[in-house]
C-alpha cells in the first residue's frame, strides 16, 4: 500500500517546479539543447504526417491508378520523407544527448556536494545519522531527484507537437479536429488518474530503496559481528523483510502500469478508427481527399507514446521531491565547526592544556553507540570541568574505568568535537582559532578501531602524501612493523584487503601507528591503539617514539589511553579520570600511594595480565605433554 507520508502530485507540483528550476540554472546549455531538440522532434513529427498525406495524394494515389511507379515518384518519396526523418532524428539525438548530459552532470555535481558536506560536517553530526542512510542520500536519492530530467524534455516537445497537431487538423477539417479535441482531453484525463494512482506507489518504492540500501550497508559493515555471533539468519530475515516490502511496492507500481498503459495506448487507436470512419464518410461526400484522412490518422497513431511522457513527468514529481528533501537535509545541515586563521607552531612541542572543559553528547551530538563512552548516551554530560596540562615532550597515560570519558577526552583534545564550554590549547594556541586543516598537520589520533583502506601497505601509510620509502621504513621501524611487512608477499606493495582483512589485529594497529608516525606530529594521541600487540612490542613502540623525538632534536607529546601496567609505568605522568572528571594527576607511584580507586583499577589490570600469562604458560605445558605422549 502507498505510504501515508508520500506526497501527492498536487502537493509536490510547486516544490518540484522549483527543483526543476534549480536544474535548469545549473545545466542551462545542455537542457537548452534538449528542449530545442524536443521542439524540433515535436514539429517534425507533425510534419511527418503532413508529408505522408501529401505523398499519398501526389504520388501514391496516381501511381495506384496508373498501376505503375516511376523513378521520379520513388525519388520524390525518398527525399521528402528523408528530409523530415533526418530532421526528426536530429531532434531526437539533441534531446537525448542534452537530457542525458544534464542528468548525469547534475548527479555528479550533487554527489560531490553531498560528499563535501559529509566531510565538512563535524563528527557529532555523523553520530546522529547511520552510514547506510548517508550512502543512500549520496546515491539513490541524488538519482531520484534528477530523474525528472529524462522524460521532461520529451514532455515539453509533446506540448509543441499537440499545439501544431491541433492547428494542422483544423487546417484539414473541423470534424476531424473535433475528434482530436475529444481524444486529447481523454488522454490527459486518463493520465491524471494514472498519475494519482502511480505517484504514491512510486514514492513509496523510492523510500524503500533507500531503506534497503541502509540495511544492506549496515549488515555488510557488521559482517564480522554477524559471523561471530551467528546472526546470519536474523540479518537475512531483516534484509528480506525490507526487500519483500520493496518487492511489494514494485509490484504495485507494475500492476498500476499494467492496467493504465494499455488504456493509454488504446485511446489514440480508437481515435484513429474514429478518424477513418468519419474521414471515409467525408471522402465519399467529396469534402475531403484520401490523403487528408491518411495524414490525420497517421498523426493519431504517433501520439500514444509521446503523450504518455506527461504521465511519467507528473508521476515522477513526488519522487523528485522525496529525493530532494533527503539530500537537502544534508546540504542544509548546520553544526559545522568555525575556524580561525592561526597555525600551530612548526617548532612546537605539542603541549596540551584543557581549561574547564565540559562536553555532553546532547549538545555536541548523539553519542556513538560503539564508543567506549557508551555509558553516557542519552544526553548525560560526559566531561565535567576538565582541567589538564600535559608538558611538552611528555608521555602521559590516561587511565580510568570503562565509560569514564577517556575516548571523548581524546576526541576533544584533537577537536574532533567541540566542548560545550571551556578551551583546549596546543602549544598555547586555542584549537578553535586554528585554521582549517591546521590541527591534523601537527596532531594525530590513532584509535583502537583501526581502519585500513583496500590499498597497499605503502598506500595506507602515506595516504597519498609525499613520503619516500626511507620515511616509510622509518615509520615502520618505530611502529615495530618492519619484520612482518618484509614477510608479506610483495612487501610494501602488498594489498591488505578491505579494512585490512588479510592482516591480524596487531598488524593493522601497527600499520595505523606508522601512518601517524610518518607525519612527525607534535602531539600524538593513542586511544588504546596498541591493545592488540604484545606488551613487549608496546613498550618497544613507546621507546621508539621517544628515541625518534630525541633524534630529531624535537619535543613531542604523547597521550596514551592505557590499560596495561607496562605502559602506565613508562609514563612521565598519569591522569586518572572517573565519571568524566580528572580525579588525580601524578606519577604512577604517587597515585598508587594516594588514590585508592586508581590503585584498585591498576591492580585489576595487573591481576588480569598475570592470569593471561599463567593461562598461556599452562597452555604451553599441555601442548608439550601431548607432544611427549
Amino acid at each position: 500500500m502507498p505510504s501515508p507520508d508520500a506526497p501527492s502530485t498536487a502537493r509536490a507540483f510547486g516544490p518540484a517546479l522549483r527543483i526543476i528550476g534549480v536544474g535548469f540554472r545549473r545545466e542551462p546549455r545542455a537542457l537548452a539543447v534538449a528542449v530545442l531538440g524536443s521542439f524540433v522532434y515535436g514539429v517534425m513529427t507533425v510534419f511527418t504526417a503532413r508529408v505522408i498525406g501529401h505523398l499519398v495524394g501526389a504520388v501514391v494515389s496516381p501511381a495506384v491508378k496508373a498501376h505503375h511507379v516511376t523513378g521520379s515518384q520513388v525519388w520524390t518519396i525518398v527525399w521528402e520523407l528523408g528530409i523530415v526523418v533526418l530532421l526528426n532524428a536530429i531532434g531526437v539525438v539533441c534531446r537525448r544527448v542534452g537530457a542525458g548530459t544534464a542528468y548525469y552532470n547534475l548527479i555528479a555535481h550533487y554527489r560531490r556536494r553531498v560528499t563535501r558536506q559529509y566531510l565538512r560536517l563535524p563528527l557529532a553530526w555523523h553520530h546522529r545519522h547511520p552510514s547506510g542512510q548517508l550512502l543512500s542520500n549520496a546515491n539513490a536519492d541524488v538519482e531520484a531527484t534528477w530523474s525528472i530530467f529524462q522524460p521532461l524534455p520529451l514532455a515539453l516537445g509533446v506540448v509543441v507537437m499537440l499545439v501544431v497537431g491541433v492547428v494542422e487538423m483544423l487546417r484539414i477539417d473541423v470534424w476531424l479536429a473535433l475528434i482530436g479535441v475529444l481524444v486529447f482531453p481523454t488522454l490527459f484525463a486518463v493520465n491524471a488518474v494514472f498519475r494519482s494512482k502511480m505517484s504514491p506507489r512510486a514514492t513509496r518504492a523510492q523510500q524503500l530503496r533507500g531503506e534497503v540500501s541502509e540495511v544492506a550497508h549496515e549488515s555488510i559493515e557488521a559482517a564480522l559481528v554477524v559471523k561471530a555471533m551467528g546472526r546470519e539468519e536474523q540479518e537475512t530475515e531483516r534484509f528480506a523483510e525490507r526487500t519483500y516490502e520493496l518487492r511489494g511496492a514494485a509490484i504495485e507500481v507494475g500492476r498500476v502500469m499494467g492496467i493504465f498503459e494499455p488504456v493509454i495506448d488504446a485511446i489514440p487507436t480508437f481515435g484513429t478508427l474514429a478518424v477513418l470512419a468519419v474521414g471515409t464518410a467525408r471522402v465519399r461526400s467529396g469534402d475531403l481527399s484520401a490523403a487528408d484522412v491518411v495524414q490525420v490518422a497517421y498523426l493519431f497513431s504517433l501520439l500514444a507514446f509521446p503523450v504518455r511522457s506527461f504521465g511519467w513527468v507528473l508521476a515522477g514529481l513526488p519522487v523528485t521531491l522525496v529525493g530532494w528533501t533527503r539530500i537537502d537535509n544534508v546540504l542544509s545541515a548546520r553544526g559545522s565547526m568555525t575556524y580561525g586563521d592561526r597555525v600551530l607552531p612548526a617548532d612546537g612541542s605539542g603541549a596540551l592544556s584543557m581549561r574547564a572543559v565540559d562536553f555532553s553528547y546532547e549538545a555536541g551530538g548523539t553519542a556513538d553507540l560503539s564508543s567506549k563512552d557508551s555509558a553516557s548516551v542519552g544526553g548525560e554530560q560526559v566531561l565535567h570541568g576538565v582541567d589538564l596540562d600535559l608538558a611538552g615532550g611528555s608521555l602521559t597515560a590516561l587511565v580510568g574505568p570503562t565509560g569514564s570519558g577517556k575516548s571523548t577526552l581524546t576526541n576533544v583534545a584533537l577537536r574532533l568535537v567541540d566542548p560545550d564550554s571551556g578551551d583546549v590549547l596546543v602549544d598555547d594556541v586555542r584549537l578553535a582559532d586554528v585554521r582549517r586543516h591546521g590541527i591534523p598537520a601537527a596532531a594525530t589520533l590513532v584509535s583502537q578501531e583501526t581502519f585500513l583502506f583496500d590499498d597497499t601497505v605503502r598506500g595506507n601509510i602515506t595516504l597519498g602524501g609525499p613520503y619516500d620509502d626511507a620515511e616509510v621504513d622509518r615509520a615502520l621501524r618505530i611502529a615495530q612493523a618492519t619484520g612482518f611487512v618484509a614477510g608479506l608477499p610483495q612487501g610494501l606493495d602488498t594489498r591488505v584487503g578491505e579494512r585490512g582483512a588479510t592482516l591480524s589485529g596487531g598488524q593493522r594497529q601497527r600499520i595505523a601507528l606508522a601512518r601517524a608516525v610518518i607525519r612527525s606530529p607534535h602531539l600524538l594521541v593513542l586511544d588504546d591503539a596498541t591493545s592488540a600487540v604484545d606488551p613487549t612490542v608496546e613498550v618497544a613502540i613507546l621507546d621508539g617514539l621517544r628515541e625518534e623525538a630525541q633524534r630529531r632534536g624535537s619535543r613531542s607529546t604523547t597521550l596514551v589511553v592505557a590499560y596495561r601496567l607496562s605502559t602506565i609505568s613508562l609514563a612521565d605522568t598519569v591522569v586518572y579520570v572517573e565519571r568524566g572528571r580528572v580525579v588525580d594527576t601524578g606519577t604512577h607511584a604517587e597515585l598508587m600511594a594516594r588514590c585508592a580507586p586508581y590503585a584498585r583499577i591498576v591492580s585489576a589490570y595487573a591481576d588480569d595480565a598475570q592470569d593471561r600469562a599463567d593461562a598461556k604458560a599452562a597452555s604451553g605445558k599441555d601442548t608439550q605433554a601431548v607432544d611427549a605422549r
